[in-house]
């Protein structure tokens, strides 16, 4: 792809997963305030995703604009952000020792051509004692993140497995989006 794309989010992890694969990019973080009027966690992501890729595309017309979105499922619960170590404690004892979901919406915008999607990822969290949550918690890892945790930081120790994209996790599916900027390059 040949095209410098706008980064419609300030994830440090969604920079560095676009350098990862050699996307061309600026930031540009959306400020859009996040409604949620969806019920299933897929049309969530996507209306969040695309609300952020709206706002920013709107500010830069003829400009491919990428916006993004994570949340962590629990038994149909949506897990955002901590706002506090106690939020944080408190979502982490509810993932150990069980299994939750991670949906990732993205959206593309140029114009008003738009593209949607959302990847789910199935996580499965080792028991944790109430030390170890302590511990991860005041690494301060855990306050920028949904769900409390990432991946790819020392709560690694504690993921027995998943089923699906490590990258979704993360808050990016960048093999899809791969292939979806190259379908979009072809028709666009």
């Amino acid at each position: 792809m040949r095209e410098t794309l706008i980064l419609a989010s300030g994830s440090p992890r969604r920079r560095e997963l676009l350098q990862q694969i050699g996307v061309a990019f600026e930031v540009v973080k959306s400020n859009a305030e996040e409604r949620i009027t969806k019920t299933s966690p897929g049309e969530i992501v996507e209306e969040l995703s695309f609300t952020k890729a709206r706002r920013v595309a709107a500010e830069y017309p003829g400009r491919l604009v990428l916006g993004a979105d994570t949340i962590v499922v629990l038994d149909g619960h949506v897990l955002g952000k901590p706002g506090n170590e106690k939020e944080a404690k408190d979502m982490l004892r509810s993932l150990q020792g069980r299994s939750h979901q991670v949906y990732t919406g993205v959206t593309l915008i140029k114009d008003q051509n738009v593209r949607s999607f959302y990847e789910k990822t199935d996580v499965h969290v080792y028991p944790m004692t109430e030390r170890e949550i302590e511990a991860y918690v005041k690494t301060g890892d855990c306050m920028d993140k949904a769900g409390a945790y990432g991946i790819q930081g020392s709560f690694a120790a504690h993921i027995r497995g998943i089923c699906g994209d490590y990258y979704n996790v993360m808050g990016l599916p960048v093999g899809r989006l791969w292939q979806e900027l190259k379908a979009w390059t072809e028709n666009i």
